[in-house]
């Protein structure tokens, strides 16, 4: 237990960073430490300290880089300490290997290299020399722990910042769309930077870069010229820096805004039609690339080692090496590289507005710091005795924002599910529970793979269930979005005909919504009644786009009702808007046309995968089998020359039972990348997994394995 002792603090200091992430106390004390020990030497030098604090504003980190740099340090040193007692413990094995292959190094090696023959003389060495060994072992991969952490941290950072300026570069168009139209309305400068500020989780990481500059004017009173600049030097986008140094200049010179906001849509519209074509390109080598080495490529490495396995060498742990950890491992870092650095048409996703209406109920603070109640309530001072009602007023609210979740679920459950495919999880997951006990138990008591495929059809079949359960809802409720947003290009056109021909807000939605709009008609006519009963229309907005819940539908509603604070007129806004969903629209639909391909390429190199899997264990194995018999029970001069009897130590049954593994594993993961590549994310895959599961179950099922 002693000799394991500094191998079980080691791990308790890396558990420590992990808590740390988790643990806000333990995070403070973190940071307090590394600023004692490393505060001072991470502010020295000047030009280093400006890179990484423009990598930190690129990427959008909260904290001072003298925190960051810090820590950056407190982690090189300790996880380099870990290495060290990671690397004494790899020098007893690394002494063993020597000794093992001591008299193959002297056969096999030439005269010029034979000083390597020396290396046989290590196991015999004396007590000074194993401490220079293991120090050297400890200090090499001590020191190179250290410095990959010490890297690896900064160039998260600018991966991070990388991912940040694909997705200001998607997200760009749709904003510059958002702050033309509002000073097409007549809207002032500040108040559409403002309003743009308030929408930043509607229109994606752009509106949160010129968020920045906002709370730059607002908090300290910079004018926008500097703010502009500033952010122009800041953000990692050239697309946005050039965009912010232009508007910086428009400003200064005194130049028409609207004409050159308009010049700027309309570029950007131009140059959507190419991003396009470049972002297919990509996706297509992506897909490619996906195909070529994490299906062929473990098909070849499986094939390889279960012929070596079955016919000379037992290769069952290399096999479990890379069906249970390399496959997944490495589609999981495939999936996440992919989403970093593509940022699709679709950009932000759905966000809730807030609803304004005067009904709503608002805890302010006033400028002396005192508290007002909107609900009525009246704080009071403290007193012996008296009871404080806002500490009873906001108890009570607590309460109720405890129990409003349950109460919205009450009230709409089947909205809520939808809205929320993983809530399927409470009713599949008891299913498939009970399922797999019934079914998989009891399991006989033997060899851990005999117990294993006794339990994993009812697990795997479970899984899918679940599975299942998620992309049914899922696909449900896309369809029914997709439905609505397919409508919302001619619902604004028709509503900007209907406003531009004088008719007020309020008669413009009651005759737009009589009119006929597929799917979305009846959510239209739900928001006319909700006005004709005293809803003001910006509210009955907010709720359609709620009940919607569509990205598109809430970057419009955003539009229209900021629009409508300015100006009753609101037919060119609603024109621009109807424009920008009509592009995202139709990228969308090119996209699914062209990623159509590949899609099916997923789906046939899966098939080929499970063909010779399916081949193998039909035909191969069997034929090995029959070779192993035929070697045992007989002499056969000039067969198999003796290989039966290396055979005849190997369990084919659990050769199979990987087939069957591998299989499982490649169909989820398969069908997981063919949904972010095809459909833009990883739950768009789930449904492809189940039918990749499903054909392989059944595969496996026909084969009687």
């Amino acid at each position: 237990m002693i000799r394991h002792l500094p191998l079980l603090v080691a791990i308790a200091c890396a558990l420590m960073f992990v808590v740390g992430h988790l643990n806000r106390r333990v995070n403070l004390v973190l940071t307090r430490l590394a600023l004692r020990l490393f505060g001072e030497y991470v502010v020295v030098d000047e030009a280093r300290r400006e890179r990484q604090r423009d990598l930190l504003r690129a990427a959008h980190v909260s904290g001072t880089h003298r925190v960051y740099a810090a820590r950056t340090m407190l982690y090189a040193v300790v996880f380099g300490l870990i290495g060290s007692v990671v690397g004494v413990y790899l020098g007893g094995p690394l002494l063993r290997v020597i000794e093992a292959a001591g008299e193959s190094i002297t056969l096999t090696v030439p005269a010029s290299l034979g000083f390597l023959t020396a290396l046989n003389d290590l196991p015999e060495a004396g007590l000074g020399e194993l401490f220079v060994i293991y120090l050297l072992s400890a200090m090499t991969v001590g020191v190179g722990v250290a410095l990959a952490t010490y890297y690896a941290r900064w160039e998260l950072l600018a991966q991070r910042a990388a991912a940040r300026a694909s997705q200001i570069d998607a997200t760009l168009p749709r904003t510059v769309a958002f702050v033309y139209a509002l000073s097409r309305s007549g809207m002032a400068f500040p108040a559409v930077m403002n309003t743009l500020a308030e929408h930043e989780e509607v229109y994606g990481e752009a509106a949160s870069e010129l968020a920045v500059a906002v709370r730059d004017m607002n908090a300290f009173g910079t004018d926008a010229l500097t703010a502009l600049q500033r952010t122009a030097k800041r953000t990692p986008s050239e697309d946005l820096s050039e965009f912010s140094e232009n508007l910086a200049s428009v400003l200064g010179s005194g130049q028409s805004l609207s004409r050159f906001l308009r010049a700027q849509y309309e570029r950007y519209q131009a140059e959507a039609e190419a991003k396009q074509e470049q972002y297919l390109e990509l996706l297509s080598t992506f897909a490619e690339a996906y195909v070529t080495a994490l299906v062929a490529g473990p098909l070849f490495f499986i094939t390889i080692l279960v012929v070596i396995g079955l016919v000379l060498e037992d290769t069952l742990a290399l096999l479990r090496v890379v069906v249970y950890l390399a496959i997944p491992l490495a589609t999981f870092g495939f999936v996440v590289y992919v989403d970093s650095v593509t940022a699709g048409p679709g950009g932000s996703k759905a966000v809730s507005l807030e609803e304004r209406g005067s009904d709503a109920r608002t805890v302010g603070v006033a400028e002396g710091g005192s508290v007002g109640v909107a609900d009525g309530g009246i704080a009071e001072p403290n007193a012996t005795g008296v009871t404080d009602r806002w500490t009873v007023n906001r108890e009570r609210l607590d309460a109720r924002d405890r129990l409003q979740q349950l109460l919205e679920w009450l009230s709409a459950p089947v909205d809520h599910v939808l809205a929320n495919p993983g809530s399927t999880a409470a009713v599949t997951v008891p299913i498939a529970l009970v399922w797999i006990w019934v079914t998989a138990f009891p399991v006989t008591i033997g060899p851990p793979t005999r117990m294993i495929a006794q339990v994993d059809g009812a697990l795997i079949s479970g899984v899918a269930f679940v599975l299942f359960g998620y992309a049914l809802v899922y696909e449900i409720d896309k369809r029914r979005t997709r439905r609505l947003e397919v409508e919302i290009p001619d619902f604004l056109d028709r509503f900007a005909s209907i406003n531009e021909a004088g008719t007020s807000i309020v008669q413009s939605v009651r005759r737009v919504s009589a009119t006929d709009l597929g799917a979305l008609s009846p959510e239209l006519r739900r928001t006319e009644r909700d006005v004709a009963w005293g809803a003001d229309v910006a509210g009955a907005f907010y709720r359609l786009a709620r009940r919607v819940r569509s990205s598109i539908l809430t970057r419009a509603v955003a539009l229209i009702t900021n629009a409508m604070q300015a100006s009753g007129d609101i037919g060119p806004v609603l024109r621009i808007a109807a424009d920008e969903t009509r592009a995202t629209e139709r990228l969308r639909r090119e996209r699914r046309q062209v990623m159509l391909t590949y899609l099916i390429v997923i789906y046939l190199s899966f098939l080929v995968f499970l063909g010779i899997v399916a081949a193998m264990s039909v035909s191969f194995i069997p034929a090995i089998e029959a070779a192993n018999i035929g070697a045992a029970g007989e002499e056969t001069p000039g067969g198999f020359g003796g290989i039966g009897d290396a055979i005849g130590e190997i369990d084919v049954f659990e050769y199979e039972l990987i087939f069957f593994h591998a299989s499982v594993i490649q169909a989820i993961c398969s069908g997981l990348v063919a949904g972010q590549l095809g459909e833009g994310s990883v739950r768009d895959g789930v449904k492809h997994a189940v039918i990749l599961l499903a054909i392989t179950g059944i595969a496996f099922t026909v084969m009687g394995l």
